[in-house]
């Protein structure tokens, strides 16, 4: 039996929230953040959600940290509230690099945020493109781990792959980025990428593969600071390739990276609404393809208690 559906968001990224209702077909519940002077928040729910399926959207955005603590507030509100369930939407999950502990007296904080949003009553986390799909094992509650690759791979389909190689821009996207050339019936090219440090600014060494004088569609899963992403196109340029893509989920695009890559040689960056890009970060080369009908499929889904097992098969 269906539940009640209630889609609720924070300051995130409510342009998709609000996508993800017009394809769910329900109105975005009014909740209420209020910042105080002292920088403490408030969260009101203004509608009853006694015994509903509430789900709350919020990916990690611009201020981070604030709109981790608006998630958790909102799920701990909800849960006061006496909803039935709380499923917390998170299209790009906060702090998902730090998933390992790799020098010593530091926090595995992606467990953190796992442990965090369990704590504050979460029953289930609806996310996508992990940058370590064994993040879900962070978590005692389901995880529903959608993948974007499928809306990436017709996007370029549709653009034209004549004469394309996929690039991996590091050993360590070699496995999705295969995938993603198997489904497109393309060669796999793998980029020697190290980073010594946190300075985001990588080094290309060596190149697996042939790219002389093909076009080159690099994979990731998210743009940061582009200072990687600025290597593997420079690294490119210097091999021969005719024409370089770039598509990755996450465009977190912090700082200038917007501005370095619209300067770049870069011909074509596609990325998806996870993270909310402002106007001024956009450029003509950029195309965005959102994700919301995905994510509005897979609530009805889960609210109907229908699998959604055949929306992982995402690459």
């Amino acid at each position: 039996m269906t539940n009640t559906l209630r889609i609720m968001s924070g300051n995130a990224n409510i342009p998709l929230a609000k996508a993800i209702c017009a394809h769910a077909g329900v109105e975005l519940a009014k909740c209420e953040i209020v910042k105080f002077s002292n920088e403490n928040l408030k969260v009101k729910i203004c509608d009853s959600v006694r015994g509903q399926d509430v789900f709350i959207v919020q990916p990690s955005c611009s201020p981070v940290n604030e709109g981790i603590m608006e998630l958790l507030m909102m799920i701990d509100a909800a849960k006061h509230a006496s909803a039935k369930r709380i499923t917390a939407v998170v299209p790009y999950f906060p702090y998902v690099r730090s998933d390992k502990k790799d020098e010593p007296r530091i926090s595995i904080t992606a467990r953190l945020m796992a442990d965090l949003l369990e704590t504050a009553g979460a029953d289930r986390v609806m996310t996508m493109n992990l940058h370590s799909p064994q993040i879900q094992g962070f978590f005692r509650i389901p995880v529903d781990h959608l993948l974007a690759g499928k809306l990436l791979i017709e996007y370029f389909k549709t653009y034209g792959i004549e004469n394309s190689v996929v690039v991996a821009p590091d050993a360590g996207s070699a496995k999705r980025a295969g995938a993603y050339a198997e489904r497109m019936g393309l060669p796999l090219a793998i980029l020697d990428k190290r980073r010594s440090d946190d300075s985001e600014n990588p080094v290309i060494h060596n190149v697996i593969g042939d790219v002389k004088g093909k076009r080159a569609v690099i994979f990731d899963d998210e743009i940061a600071s582009g200072g990687s992403m600025l290597e593997v196109v420079k690294a490119l340029e210097h091999l021969g390739v005719t024409e370089i893509a770039a598509c990755c989920v996450h465009a977190v695009l912090s700082g200038n990276a917007a501005e370095k890559l619209q300067k770049s040689s870069l011909n074509k960056l596609v990325v998806t609404d996870t993270v909310f890009i402002p106007e001024e970060k956009k450029f003509d080369r950029m195309t965005i393809i959102s994700v919301a009908e995905l994510f509005a499929r897979a609530i009805m889904y889960t609210n109907m208690g229908t699998s959604i097992s055949g929306l992982y098969d995402g690459y």
